[in-house]
C-alpha cells in the first residue's frame, strides 16, 4: 500500500532563512518534537544519517535512523528510514520531504510531505504514519525563524 500526508503553513521570514534551518543540519537543535537526535555520519548534505529517538509512549517504536537523500538549491530535502521504527512495521519505504516555497521576499511556505509504502500482510500498519510530528517540528522552526530573523 502506497500514501502521502503534507502540510504547509506560511511563515513571515524570507525563504533563504527558513532554507538556513530545514536545508542544514541545524534543524536537529531547533525543534523538541524529538527527544535525542544524532548525527551518525555527514555534514548535512546527500548521505547524512541521523538516528531519532522519539518521546517514551509516543508511538510503538522508540527511535529510527534515516538518510538524506536529496539536499538541493531548490530548496528541497529528503530524508529516507533506512533502519528500526517504520521498516519494524513492515514498511518498505517512509520518506520525509522538506520544501520551502517562496511566497514573497519576506514569506514562505515550509511544506512537508510524508510517502510511505507498507507491505500487505502489515498495511494495518499505515495507521502509525501521522504528520503531527512534522507539525510539532514545523512550530518549532517556525517559532525559532520568527525571534531570530530580521525582514
Amino acid at each position: 500500500m502506497h500514501g502521502t500526508l503534507s502540510d504547509g503553513l506560511e511563515v513571515n521570514v524570507p525563504a533563504q532563512e527558513a532554507w538556513k534551518i530545514y536545508g542544514t543540519l541545524q534543524i536537529t537543535h531547533v525543534t523538541h518534537t524529538f527527544d535525542k537526535i544524532e548525527v551518525l555520519q555527514g555534514d548535512g548534505g546527500v548521505g547524512t544519517t541521523l538516528k531519532l529517538t522519539l518521546p517514551a509512549g509516543t508511538t510503538v517504536f522508540s527511535s529510527y535512523e534515516e538518510m538524506y537523500t536529496k539536499v538541493d538549491e531548490k530548496m528541497i530535502k529528503e530524508a529516507e528510514v533506512i533502519s528500526g521504527g517504520y521498516f519494524d512495521l513492515g514498511f518498505t519505504l517512509y520518506r520525509t520531504r522538506f520544501e520551502i516555497i517562496e511566497k514573497s521576499k519576506t514569506s514562505c511556505i515550509p511544506k512537508t510531505t510524508i510517502e510511505y509504502d507498507v507491505n500487505e500482510e502489515e498495511v494495518a500498519n499505515f495507521t502509525y504514519v501521522s504528520i503531527l510530528p512534522m507539525i510539532s517540528m514545523r512550530k518549532d522552526i517556525a517559532t525559532y525563524l520568527l525571534e531570530n530573523t530580521k525582514n
